[in-house]
């Protein structure tokens, strides 16, 4: 087969938005209830084991406040915080405080003027996804991906396959004609259990995962003059993630 379909992750892979994005509005929902929580970096690293905003609310209280008993319940609780940090995470989004990570517009532009597919496949909701796209890349860049798999429409998230075989049916490919992109260790056992090919771009939370059954891994897509570092697999001669670059992998591993 040849390869037809990019799949996109979108927290840490498109952006760098957990450390600097959904961490401090998580702080902020936290503050505006009058709560004396403050999810550190540190914290936020362990948090981020467990996929989902309103899971990591629930994680962090059993873990950390056992005590806590919300009177509306726990569950209830995490869904009207969670909703809040949305909230000031989008604004976040508007203010142009998010960008791109780098390498990330250019590939996508190739992409497009090549001829191959695109979708979304995220456990982050919706609105977050088109509030990043909007910010970033312009209204128009939403329409650039035939499907936005997102949040809640699949029974299980990350590291559950569902959110990637969702996004595939939705467009009406099979894994032997796409390649995942992925930049942790729940985003790399979800796109390969649904058997895709996945090029993983690390970032500061993720560089220690284990990516052995990734094909590549990479500090970040790159520039022509911002070349990447390889940390995993072969990358040839190529010194930013290319349209070529893809095809090589794509075909070593369907070898």
């Amino acid at each position: 087969m040849a390869l037809t379909t990019l799949l996109f992750d979108v927290d840490g892979t498109l952006a760098d938005t957990e450390r600097d994005g959904h961490r401090p509005a998580f702080n902020k929902a936290f503050c505006e209830a009058g709560l004396d929580w403050d999810w550190s970096v540190e914290i936020y690293a362990d948090l981020l084991t467990v996929t989902g905003g309103k899971e990591r609310i629930r994680y962090f209280v059993e873990k950390y406040l056992p005590d806590f008993a919300p009177a509306e319940g726990l569950a209830e609780f995490a869904v009207r915080m969670h909703k809040r940090k949305t909230h000031f995470y989008l604004e976040m989004l508007q203010n142009g405080e998010i960008p791109l990570r780098n390498g990330v517009a250019r590939l996508l532009n190739e992409a497009r003027a090549a001829g191959l597919r695109l979708g979304i496949a995220t456990t982050t909701t919706p609105d977050n996804v088109t509030y990043l796209l909007q910010a970033t890349l312009g209204k128009e860049s939403i329409g650039w991906f035939e499907c936005i798999a997102a949040g809640d429409i699949v029974p299980q998230k990350k590291p559950a396959p569902d959110i990637y075989l969702y996004a595939m049916q939705q467009m009406g490919v099979q894994p032997g004609e796409c390649l995942a992109f992925e930049d942790s260790d729940n985003g790399i056992r979800s796109s390969t259990s649904a058997n895709l090919t996945t090029i993983v771009t690390v970032n500061d939370y993720t560089r220690d995962h284990d990516f052995s059954r990734a094909a590549l891994v990479l500090d970040q897509f790159g520039e022509p003059d911002t070349p990447f570092a390889v940390l995993q697999g072969d990358a040839g001669m190529a010194t930013c993630v290319t349209l070529d670059l893809l095809q090589q992998v794509f075909a070593r591993y369907q070898a």
